[in-house]
């Protein structure tokens, strides 16, 4: 004689299991209540849950002979159960040969495919919807329910209950109602899931963000009509609207971080964040956190877990400042994060995918550093896309004028001074600088200029700028004491210098073994003067 399952016995189950789905705040936890509790009834034999998501494991599914497609199919998420007679069984794992059902495949693909319940009552009757009668009757079941999942007239997926006992008519009813209710509890842990994805990521660009408080325009925004300037324009309106990585050259101070926003102010990011790493302000042993983040006890000083660089852009753009600064021994790990958009979090094994455009901005010949072994050919073609490069102010003098004016708006607004007048003599005085430290270096000076200038009258004064002061200390210590130097013995000992310093280190300018390093001069300004006298860099 079949038994059926007493309506009301256990009925209370079915109506704490409905109080508390709404409790839930994560997919897993709702799905994991919703398997645990309907397998722990007296009857029950299993429990389980598919969801519709893309199609994953089409080239082993056990089933890809009878699927219509390779789109999407019914995914296991859950699955809680009591075996019997199968000894060592684990009726809770999500593998194996029913973890997948095409939609319209066997009784769980027709629910889905249909949206109607299927349910067999006495399956030794009716053992049509069974895939596997021999381990039916081994577990000794009795009846079969499945019921689709459907939230606003849309298919999440199918729950099915097994049992060892006849389905009484008020079991039927209680497992609609669950169902309904189950959906629903899917459909708001996703949305609870998302809000805290995205509260997560606004808190971690809200803490890389501030990091960087950096005035628009503070380097002048695109002033100017210079053809070098028009170029560099047009470079960006082309490269904006697509998701080539951009490399962009140019000596300190010309204005590379600007050209970067600008790229991503054009292009289809722009919605999300531009995060700035400057590669040349982290310790060298904090790279890896830095980019990819850690969990608490990765390492000392790790006291909870946060995200990287590479988290807080997804979505937007990446912007490596002074990227030849980046240890060799990091730059394979960033080559797989730009080419897979894969990476770890330091501590973590959990492997993390992201979107993310990368613009990359170097003062140095990376084509030497490639060669010198100190930067990977790889990473270089892959971040040297789409390079464009920055010309120097010394290049583009007919800028000077638009610029200072933009400047001194600014000082004069910002210091609280009245706006000053620019004179010919002055616009002439500047163009005859030679502006070794570029855009950033006028805007200091005009911004100087602004604060001892008294009435409209600009006081300008080019002697204390660093880059006067780096040009004075080059001679210093080749001048014999007493002994004065005219303008042109001053000129010829500064090109023999430097030609003494190239022949040491066999051509070479950047790095702790580059002639700027031996002349105290930063790269970009050696670059600028071996250019200026003509100077020939291979000195062997």
């Amino acid at each position: 004689m079949i038994r059926s399952l007493d309506p009301e016995m256990g009925l209370e189950d079915y109506r704490s299991l409905l109080l508390d789905m709404p409790q839930e705040r994560t997919l897993a936890g709702v799905l994991n209540l919703i398997v645990q509790r309907l397998a722990a009834r007296s009857q029950a034999a299993l429990a389980r849950i598919w969801l519709l998501n893309p199609a994953d494991i089409c080239s082993v599914c056990p089933l890809k002979e009878e699927c219509p497609g390779e789109e999407a199919c019914l995914h296991l998420v859950a699955s809680a159960g009591k075996p019997q007679n199968s000894p060592g069984e684990d009726w809770s794992r999500l593998d194996g040969e029913f973890s997948r059902f095409p939609v319209g495949v066997r009784k769980v693909g027709t629910i889905a495919a249909t949206g109607q319940p299927i349910e067999v009552l006495d399956i030794e009757a009716d053992d049509a919807w069974i895939a596997r009668p021999d381990w039916a009757r081994q577990e000794r079941i009795r009846g079969f329910l499945g019921q689709p999942l459907v939230c606003r007239g849309e298919m999440l997926g199918v729950l099915a209950l097994f049992t060892r006992a006849r389905p009484a008519p008020a079991e039927v009813q209680w497992l609609r109602m669950v169902a309904d209710h189950a959906a629903m509890s899917i459909v708001n842990a996703r949305a609870f899931e998302e809000i805290n994805r995205l509260h997560r990521q606004l808190e971690l660009e809200s803490d890389f963000l501030r990091q960087e408080i950096v005035e628009i325009g503070a380097m002048g925004e695109f002033v100017g009509q210079s053809a070098a300037l028009q170029n560099v324009i047009r470079q960006i309106d082309m490269v904006a609207p697509t998701d080539a990585n951009v490399l962009v050259l140019g000596e300190s101070g010309t204005g590379k971080e600007l050209v970067a926003r600008e790229i991503h102010k054009r292009s289809e990011r722009r919605e999300r964040p531009m995060i700035k790493v400057n590669c040349a302000s982290i310790p060298r042993d904090l790279f890896e956190s830095e980019f990819f983040g850690h969990v608490k006890g990765a390492f000392t000083g790790a006291l909870k877990d946060r995200g990287g660089r590479f988290e807080a852009a997804d979505g937007g753009t990446l912007f490596l400042d002074e990227v030849g600064e980046i240890p060799l021994e990091l730059q394979g790990k960033l080559l797989r994060a730009l080419q897979e958009g894969q990476f770890e979090r330091v501590g973590e094994e959990r492997t993390r995918q992201v979107s993310v455009r990368v613009i990359a901005a170097t003062n140095r010949n990376l084509k030497e550093e490639v060669a010198a072994g100190n930067f990977r050919s790889d990473l270089y073609y892959r971040l040297n896309v789409f390079p464009i490069e920055v010309a120097p102010l010394r290049e583009r003098k007919e800028d000077l004028q638009p610029l200072c004016s933009l400047f001194l708006r600014r000082a004069a607004r910002r210091f609280g001074r009245s706006l000053p007048g620019l004179t010919q003599a002055d616009l002439l005085q500047l163009q005859n600088y030679d502006w070794p430290g570029n855009v950033r270096e006028l805007q200091n000076i005009i911004e100087r200029a602004v604060i001892v200038s008294k009435g409209n009258r600009l006081r300008l004064d080019l002697e204390d700028s660093p880059g006067e002061l780096q040009q004075a200390k080059t001679f210093e210590v080749s001048q014999e004491p007493g002994k004065i130097l005219s303008e042109t013995e001053i000129r010829h000992l500064e090109r023999q210098n430097i030609e003494t310093a190239l022949k040491q280190c066999s051509g070479r300018i950047y790095g702790p073994q580059g002639a700027a390093r031996l002349l105290g001069l930063p790269p970009t300004t050696l670059n600028a003067r071996i250019k200026k006298m003509g100077i020939k860099k291979d000195r062997n």
